[in-house]
């Protein structure tokens, strides 16, 4: 990563643009819609900015900039085209550990806008870093294709129940499970529908029947291929069972990109060849889910689980075809 990816909360707190055109008030767009204070710094505004202030939306100083405007600010945004202004403010901000984004100038930002996409109150952020703003705003495009208009109703809805959850299933990984079949099934489905009511029984049901499971939790190993180390290659199933397992069991073969794809929370070991089997059995035997992801033939590891009757399935990787079969042309 170029840069450390999180969410600053402005509610209620002081947010400075300098700049009086276009790009000035779209940022302070954004910036409202967080709940800052915004005060403007331009000699002059457009029209759109214009009716923010009539409005009294923002705060307006019709002057030059002085680095004592930074006092109490949480945030500069720079949306002006004087470069030595952009310096100036740039320098100031930094200098006070005040964070500063100058628009189209990644060297002189301490951070970078990202492209947005706001289902509140789930908001999806993609940034290239400030290296390729258009392609960031293409992946926007094709992320607010794919997912359902209705998905922040979900992420509400869950809120309702998330602190009852808690308290109900004290195992982190109980939890988890019983979240994957909240998103996945029915609940789901009735809450993105709107039908909260019936959303509401499902789910309460649902989590009665969690309390009152009291059997331990079963063990189980997914020996994945990995393929030949490209992410874009793993299975789907590969995907979903790097994103639920508890922990990730691998070898120096597996590449960084690879290990990147697995959930963040999950547990990462690293095995040599001689230590994996008894590793894995007792891992499972803990009750754990385990993906151990392998670029090899994995029937010794499968039949070495079997002996020892841990609960194990093979998921293989996607097959390639050797460099030299893209040599081969068609006799037609």
């Amino acid at each position: 990563m170029q840069g450390f990816p999180l969410f600053l909360s402005l509610r209620d707190r002081r947010a400075l643009v300098i700049g009086g055109g276009d790009p000035a008030a779209r940022k302070i767009e954004l910036l409202l819609s967080a709940g800052a204070q915004v005060s403007l710094i331009a000699e002059t505004v457009t029209g759109e900015l214009a009716h923010l202030i009539a409005d009294g939306r923002i705060s307006w100083a019709g002057r030059a900039f002085e680095a004592g405007e930074l006092a109490g600010v949480s945030v500069v945004i720079v949306a002006c085209d004087d470069p030595v202004l952009q310096g100036r403010v740039s320098l100031a901000a930094q200098v006070r550990g005040v964070p500063v984004n100058v628009v189209d100038a990644p060297s002189l930002s301490s951070f970078i806008m990202p492209a947005i996409v706001d289902r509140g109150p789930i908001t999806i952020a993609i940034s290239t870093g400030g290296t390729a703003p258009a392609l960031a705003r293409k992946l926007r495009a094709e992320i607010e294709r794919a997912l359902p208009a209705a998905i922040g109703r979900l992420a509400r809805f869950a809120e309702i129940f998330r602190a009852q959850v808690r308290r109900t299933l004290a195992e982190p990984r109980a939890r988890r499970r019983f979240w994957d079949r909240v998103f996945d099934g029915r609940i789901g489905e009735l809450a993105l529908a709107g039908e909260e009511i019936a959303a509401r029984r499902e789910l309460i049901r649902l989590l009665d029947s969690a309390r009152n499971d009291t059997a331990p939790a079963r063990g189980m190993v997914h020996l994945v291929g990995a393929g030949p180390g490209d992410p874009d290659l793993l299975t789907l199933k590969a995907h979903r069972l790097l994103q639920r397992a508890d922990v990730i069991v691998y070898d120096r073969l597996i590449s960084p990109d690879i290990l990147g794809m697995a959930r963040r929370d999950a547990e990462r070991q690293l095995v040599s060849h001689a230590e994996v089997v008894p590793r894995l059995i007792a891992l499972a035997g803990a009750g754990k889910s385990v993906v151990r992801l392998i670029a090899s033939d994995p029937r010794a590891e499968a039949e070495a689980l079997a002996v020892a009757g841990v609960a194990m399935e093979a998921v293989p990787g996607v097959a390639i075809f050797p460099a030299s079969a893209s040599s081969v042309k068609s006799s037609g």
